[in-house]
């Protein structure tokens, strides 16, 4: 939880997801409606209730690659580019059911807003602790 300089880098830093589950994440969003990259981050940071905001480092080059791979198109409205997810990419989610449930779950579990107050609570006292020092 400490970075290489003794920092502590909070747990809203780090992605709760393993090496390329972020894509099912995003294609679950852009599922229920069609989306652009700002509004994929807010979405993740708002269900996450603020312990994770995705780069865009890695939301845009995950929806370009959704895009490469036919899970999604995009159009451009206002200047932005929306996407939207493609038949391919709904059969993607459905042949992968089971792991997206799983990642779903995952997600549920890490972010329950039960333990909110007390991972709040916990990160406000390493921030004390932090400025100890």
């Amino acid at each position: 939880m400490f970075d290489r300089h003794g920092f502590f880098r909070g747990m809203w830093r780090e992605s709760p997801f393993q090496k390329g589950d972020l894509k099912y994440v995003i294609l679950d969003l852009i599922k229920d409606k069609p989306r652009y990259g700002y509004e994929i981050i807010r979405a993740l940071e708002e269900r996450s209730h603020g312990f994770y905001t995705p780069s865009p480092g890695v939301v845009y080059p995950t929806l370009q690659m959704l895009e490469e791979m036919g899970y999604t198109t995009s159009t451009l409205q206002d200047g932005k580019k929306v996407y939207s997810i493609t038949k391919e990419g709904l059969q993607f989610l459905a042949e992968r059911k089971a792991f997206a449930d799983e990642i779903r779950s995952h997600i549920r579990h890490h972010w329950n807003p039960e333990n909110i107050g007390d991972i709040s609570e916990i990160v406000g006292e390493f921030r004390k602790f932090r400025h100890l020092f």
